[in-house]
Formats: C-alpha cells, structure tokens, sequence
C-alpha cells in the first residue's frame, strides 16, 4: 500500500523521471558530473548563507566587529564562515568548468538551457558581489565604491541610478541594507532557476562528447550515472573540507583584515579571483563607458553563441583547429586573471588590452574556424 501510494505522488513521478528512469548518453564524461556538483555548492550556500545570515546585521559600524564574533564567539562560527566563503570559489570553478564544457561541446545548442544557464551565472556573479561587501572590510568597501560608480557612466540617469543603490551620497548603511537584501533573495531566485534549467534539460536531453544523437545509445540515469555523481560529490567535498580547515585564508585578500576605512583608498583594489578576468576587461578600455560595455560584454556575449553556429558537426572533438582556438581562450581568460591582480601600469596595461582583444575575437573566430574546416576537401 505504502508502494502505491508513492507511485501515485506526483513528487515521486517528479524524482523517479528525474533521477532514476531519466534516459542518458552512454558516453558521458567527467565533464557532465560538474552539473550536479553546482546543484551541491547551490545547496551549501543556501544553507551557510541562512546560518550566517541569523547572526548579521548590516551596519557599516558594526558589521565587521559582528563578523569577527561570529567567528571567534559563536559555536562553529568559523567554520560556517569559512565554508560559505570558500563555497562562492567552489561554485564559480564549478561554474566556468560547466561553461566551458558547454562551450567546447556545443551545449549551447540547447538555446533555451543555456540562455537560462548564463542568467544564472549573472545571478550567482551579482550575488557574489554583494555577499563580499557585506563584512565591511577594507578591500570589499572600496571595491562597492568603485563597482557601484560604475553605474554613474548610464546615460542620463547615471548619478541618479548610483544615489538609488548607495541610498545616500556614498557607500553607508543603506548601501549594506538593500546589498544584504538581495544577496538572501537572489540564491533562492537562483533556484527557481535552476530547476527551470533542469527541466529544459530534460526535455532536450543532455548532450554527449561526440555531439551526436544518441537516442539509441541512452541508459538509464540511476544506478550508472547516479553513483558516478555521488562519487564526484564526495571526492570534491574531501578535498573542499580540507581546503577549509587547512588553508581557509588562502583565496582571500589580506585586505579583508582590515575595518573599511573611507579616508584610506588601498594601494590596489582588486576583486574575488573569480571576478579578476572581467575587471582586466573593465580597466584595460581607457574610456570608462567603453569600459563598462566590456565588463558587462565580456559576460552576456555568451547569448551570442547559439546565433553563431553555423557547422555541420557540434563537438570541437571534430574540428582541431577550433579545439586549439579554445584552448587559447582558456589561456587567454587564465592570463587575463593574473592580469587582474597586476599593478595599472605598464607592461600589465598593454597587455591586458592586447587579451582583451583576443577574449572577444574567440566568439566570432571560433565559429568561422569550423565554418571553413566544413569546407574543406
């Protein structure tokens, strides 16, 4: 009885179809595991997030003192802190390895998941941003002010636009508020999101390696696929445990030791890593508008993807000249990183903007290149 009631859930109908019966590609690789792997990192900060999120309260005064209690007072406060802060890197690897992956085997195909898929990346990013302003802490104080001044370059309704958000004439106590806000609304928009996500996947079907239809080739998603993702969440819990307890500070800035200070400008202000390769973007364009369309192009570009396809074959796997063109751009976006972290001067300058040039020209390049392989004798 207990069997067929179960049977008759529509919850059940939604969790067997799901993560059971659900048909998969034979020829799914390791890069396919990285999926449910986000799904973990979504749930770990929503969970920290909310345990965090009962002990702060947003105050420009009071929020770094609050913070440090929480870590040396509170009962396993430091390892919540250090576990929510080290998740956001966990979730951007696991987030442009994901991208990537799409990106080498024309993912971007299913035009819908992946629309969906690069406004969650804009989601996490914009709530990302906010979550690191929220200590209140040297680096994360200066980099609001100067990532919010941006919007100032708006026509017309710049200075307006930036008043709204700071509340006031500077970064302050309304700023935290609606930052704070939005930094606990946005994971569960996130969500709703990513089961939309999930459901355009399934009503496409994953993609494989080959890039081919593999109607006939699929297995079924439990045990074979289930069990390969259970082993990838364990392994990359292991080894994030570890990062956490041993070396929690070393994707930090030393910056963020220090009490924000609105009289002392830092001698370089500089983003989370994750951020480093579009703030290369934003400071290597001279003009500050023309800036400012490069940081948000260097993102939303890839709705551009699916529009450019144009080749016969959907994976890189047949086409080398575009595999060595995307590896470049995985360079290319590597160095841009590093860049990131670099004084603004020369030689960083100039070589930021020479990346700059190449990380956009991946876009329209790598079409073309299979393009004319197509065409090839």
């Amino acid at each position: 009885m207990t069997k067929q009631y179960f049977k008759k859930n529509p919850l059940f109908n939604v969790f067997h179809s799901t993560l059971v019966s659900l048909p998969a590609p034979s020829n799914l690789s390791i890069f396919w595991n990285f999926g449910s792997l986000l799904s973990f990192c979504l749930i770990l900060q929503i969970v920290t997030g909310l345990l965090l999120a009962s002990a702060y309260a947003p105050s420009t005064l009071y929020s770094f003192d609050m913070i440090s209690k929480i870590m040396e007072a509170s009962d396993k406060g430091w390892l919540i802190r250090y576990l929510h802060a080290n998740g956001a890197s966990l979730f951007f690897m696991c987030l442009y390895i994901h991208i990537g992956r799409g990106l080498y085997y024309g993912s971007y195909l299913f035009k819908h998941t992946w629309n969906i898929g690069v406004t969650i990346l804009l989601l996490t990013m914009a709530a990302a941003f906010m979550g690191y302003v929220l200590p209140v802490s040297q680096m994360s104080f200066w980099g609001a002010s100067v990532i919010t001044n941006l919007f100032s370059e708006v026509p017309y309704i710049g200075p307006n636009l930036v008043q709204l958000i700071w509340g006031g004439v500077n970064v302050d106590n309304p700023t935290l508020m609606r930052f704070f806000t939005f930094h606990f609304l946005i994971p569960f928009i996130i969500l709703a999101m990513v089961m939309i996500h999930i459901t355009l996947l399934h009503l496409t079907g994953s993609g494989n390696p080959l890039g081919l239809v593999s109607n006939k080739e699929k297995i079924p998603f439990h045990v074979y696929f289930s069990m390969k993702d259970m082993l990838g969440v364990i392994l990359t819990t292991l080894l994030f445990v570890y990062l956490c307890l041993m070396y929690p500070l070393i994707l930090g800035d030393d910056d963020n030791f220090v009490p924000a200070n609105p009289s002392v400008t830092p001698h370089h202000i500089q983003p989370e890593w994750y951020f480093l390769f579009a703030y290369a973007i934003l400071r290597s364009i001279p003009n500050k508008l023309g800036g400012v369309i490069a940081l948000i192009l260097s993102i939303t570009i890839l709705y551009m993807m699916p529009l450019t396809f144009t080749a016969k074959m959907k994976s890189n796997m047949f086409y080398p000249p575009t595999k060595m063109i995307f590896w470049s751009f995985i360079t290319i976006t590597m160095m841009l990183t590093w860049i990131g972290m670099r004084p603004v001067e020369d030689p960083y300058v100039t070589t930021g903007q020479i990346l700059t040039v190449l990380y956009f020209s991946f876009y329209f390049v790598s079409p073309l290149s299979m393009n004319i392989w197509d065409k090839l004798p």
